[in-house]
């Protein structure tokens, strides 16, 4: 049986705060396309929704935001974890979402006296995913969801129609309509501190990857990546021994996990060394904690390490 198209966005008719007595009645609306797993998502697509439903020890919900477990290694007994979590299935579609800019919607299963149902709580966006050792001991993949603003996203679906051949003759111009727009949020947010600045200024905007140097009329381009994360729940601080002067090609990719620092300052994932100057003096705990929370390494750089 042909796999289902992936639904992204917001479901006609249903807002934020609108309630359900059970899982047949999200699955019947639309809202979670599973009345079982916690992540609805489609092979290759995405996901498109979650229910949090407090069964794994490791979520921190604060509303705004919230810190979602993968799928993976949960005992049905104790809700504890008794094994580690890859990123594959549902967890690799969830880190997709991220990759690909894709919302997803968040359903939480709440308890009022003495009254069990579940409340729709709109669209959020992934904005991280990492690996790191649970409470239990075990391996557990992480993702930050963080709550979109009301007018993305507003259509439920997006129509898909046949693409016009481009070679049929004559075609009359009045048959092509304009190219359907929607809003999209960015991949990451792009900070601009006194230390980002700093760095920048320290490497005269070249990448301390490729030494790409990005000019403009406006002036050079670059950007400070920190190495272990701002904010909650990687707490990095805003210090120039935890920024990289990145062109932002390679701060995708480092904040993606594809390559990875190591305290000689030769790179995993990527062919050669990180350029350094004399002033800065990177942190090897920052790069470490970077390695083992963000870069997936393979046999090959694991075994180099």
């Amino acid at each position: 049986m042909p796999q289902q198209p992936a639904r992204f966005g917001e479901i006609t008719g249903i807002r934020p705060g609108h309630e359900f007595r059970n899982r047949l009645e999200l699955w019947s609306a639309g809202v979670h396309r599973q009345t079982q797993a916690g992540i609805s998502a489609r092979q290759g697509q995405g996901a498109e929704s979650i229910v949090v439903s407090g069964g794994y020890e490791d979520d921190l919900d604060q509303g705004t935001w919230l810190l979602y477990t993968g799928k993976g290694g949960r005992s049905a007994e104790t809700g504890k974890q008794v094994a580690d979590q890859t990123l594959t299935g549902s967890n690799l579609e969830l880190a997709r979402n991220q990759v690909l800019g894709l919302p997803i919607r968040v359903t939480r299963k709440v308890t009022e006296n003495g009254l069990t149902f579940y409340r729709y709580g709109g669209l959020y966006r992934v904005s991280s995913y990492w690996q790191e050792q649970g409470r239990s001991g075990y391996k557990i993949w992480r993702f930050r969801l963080e709550m979109l603003p009301d007018e993305l996203f507003s259509e439920a679906e997006v129509a898909v129609t046949a693409t016009p051949d481009l070679f049929q003759a004559e075609e009359p111009v009045a048959a092509y309509n304009p190219a359907p727009r929607r809003l999209i949020t960015t991949l990451r947010i792009v900070r601009d501190t006194a230390v980002s600045r700093q760095v920048k200024q320290l490497y005269s905007y070249q990448c301390q990857v490729c030494a790409t140097r990005l000019n403009s009329a406006a002036g050079p381009y670059a950007e400070a990546a920190h190495v272990q994360p701002l904010g909650a729940p990687h707490h990095g601080p805003d210090v120039l021994s935890n920024v990289l002067c990145l062109c932002p090609n390679h701060h995708i990719l480092f904040d993606l996990g594809s390559f990875a620092v190591r305290n000689d300052f030769s790179l995993l994932g990527l062919d050669g060394r990180l350029t350094l100057h004399r002033q800065h003096r990177l942190e090897p705990l920052f790069l470490k904690y970077h390695r083992e929370h963000y870069f997936r390494a393979t046999e090959a750089t694991s075994a180099a390490e």
